[in-house]
């Protein structure tokens, strides 16, 4: 039941993306939107981490504000989100990766200092989109290939490169937005490592680990942060050539929503260096694993953490 209730959860967000590419803005039944200015509509994602984030974020705001707050889950992919950003359906994004919009938004070679990176999409967001870039919530979540311990003990596979030696029968499970991307996507990534599966899937990135779970692919390309790691006991390949570049992940928000609510940046800043790689993986994992709603979870964080009111909780 809880698979089917996914999948038609799934269907509604791929229905909400093809109007968001049609141009169009529009509201789901029930669903305020940014045409409710006592409302603050968010965009959340397709993956565990991103309805985490979207909690968080709202959770923070209803805190310290009056102020309705929307959280628009099951956005598929960042250039779905960047797109209901620049329509105007939503005004926040409750995380955005550097190396993700570095060379997917903005179509800029990859940079490998996580400092150098955020610098360089904080700067252009705002020029070009007039968009805010905030401090990382403190994790980066970078893209980490992916196999079953059986597949691994059966090619013997450790780093990477070992991938190369039997790839051409292996098939691959990655996300659908890194497939095409330019820079750091499959094109790079298969000339860098000299990788070429016998067949690659482009896949929502949620559903890659029921994938290798399950023998649909024998590798997937998935999040490093993400708790089905452990739930389904999977084994990460180390980046033993360093070829992907720093996700740190943060909140972006229009300049629009932060003119109209000077308060939230105050808000957003408190959020800033709270979230260590290993305790959004814990996160995460309490959805994955332990099947509890990413609302419940991130309203869980903010309390043991007093929502962040003194300033200085880590």
């Amino acid at each position: 039941m809880q698979r089917k209730t996914k999948f038609f959860i799934s269907l509604i967000g791929l229905v909400f993306t093809t109007f968001l590419f049609s141009g169009c803005s529009f509201a789901l039944p029930g669903l305020s939107t940014n045409s409710d200015e006592n409302t603050i509509s968010i965009a959340g994602g397709a993956s565990t981490e991103s309805q985490i984030t979207g909690g968080l974020v709202k959770g923070m705001i209803e805190h310290y504000t009056d102020k309705k707050v929307n959280v628009i889950n099951n956005l598929g992919t960042t250039t779905v989100i960047h797109q209901a950003m620049m329509n105007q359906d939503v005004s926040i994004s409750s995380i955005r990766y550097t190396g993700t919009d570095l060379t997917g938004t903005l179509k800029l070679d990859p940079e490998k200092d996580p400092g150098k990176a955020f610098t360089i999409v904080k700067k252009a967001f705002e020029k070009r989109y007039d968009q805010t870039w905030f401090p990382s919530y403190g994790f980066a979540n970078t893209y980490t290939f992916m196999v079953t311990k059986e597949t691994a003990k059966k090619y013997n596979l450790k780093k990477i490169s070992d991938l190369k030696k039997v790839a051409d029968q292996l098939t691959a499970g990655v996300d659908t937005s890194w497939m095409n991307r330019e820079g750091d996507g499959y094109k790079a990534f298969s000339e860098e490592y000299g990788v070429d599966f016998k067949k690659v899937y482009p896949m929502q990135i949620g559903l890659v680990y029921d994938a290798v779970h399950a023998g649909k692919m024998d590798v997937v390309l998935g999040y490093s942060t993400d708790g089905r790691i452990a739930s389904y006991d999977l084994v990460m390949l180390e980046d033993d050539m360093k070829f992907f570049p720093p996700y740190d992940a943060s909140i972006v928000a229009s300049n629009t929503i932060l003119k109209k609510n000077p308060e939230l940046k105050a808000i957003f800043k408190k959020l800033e260096g709270t979230i260590s790689t290993k305790e959004m993986q814990k996160l995460n994992y309490e959805v994955d694993n332990n099947l509890l709603e990413p609302d419940i979870v991130a309203t869980k964080f903010l309390e043991e953490h007093h929502y962040f009111e003194k300033g200085d909780e880590k």
